[in-house]
């Protein structure tokens, strides 16, 4: 999406606040969605893991705590996290960067959920690698669940009609 569509003259009233940076570059912020004149994904991403951030550390004692089920934590993960850090995705084109950012913040949570792990030779404490968080956590990782919404949202787009407004692939 184009800065210069957003402000056409339909959307001008739902601008909630517009801030200039030293660079000039323009940032909008329209219906909890960064936009930049530079049409860059990287500050909407920014803004989506300073959310989710503050989502994890406002459930941070439930995904620690020992008395409740992993189950139930990855649904907390899912209903309550997930959602706030993957709004709009369906629309972002990622870099590399911006993947690992993503999967950085979801073993982030995933390693409050299922908890640190005891060596067996040594008895000491350990944080969980990546590869050991993939063996447990069955469901799919961050970077697949946004393909599949991108596609599903594709599909959405292709089906509508032309007096939607949408002008076709």
């Amino acid at each position: 999406m184009l800065l210069k569509d957003v402000m056409s003259a339909s959307c001008k009233k739902y601008v909630e606040h517009i801030k200039y940076t030293k660079r000039a570059k323009c940032r909008i912020f329209y219906a909890k969605t960064t936009l930049t004149n530079q049409n860059s994904i990287a500050e909407e991403i920014k803004s989506r893991l300073r959310s989710g951030i503050a989502c994890y550390h406002s459930v941070q004692n439930l995904l620690s705590s020992r008395l409740l089920p992993k189950n139930l934590k990855i649904k907390i993960n899912r209903t309550i996290i997930l959602p706030v850090v993957l709004y709009g995705c369906e629309t972002w084109s990622l870099t590399v960067r911006e993947e690992r950012k993503l999967r950085v913040f979801e073993n982030m949570v995933l390693r409050k959920i299922f908890g640190s792990r005891r060596e067996e030779v040594t008895g000491k404490w350990r944080r969980l690698h990546n590869e050991e968080l993939n063996d447990v956590y069955s469901s799919p990782k961050i970077d697949r669940v946004i393909k599949s919404r991108r596609m599903r949202w594709a599909g959405h787009v292709a089906r509508m009609g032309e007096d939607r407004g949408c002008i076709g692939f």
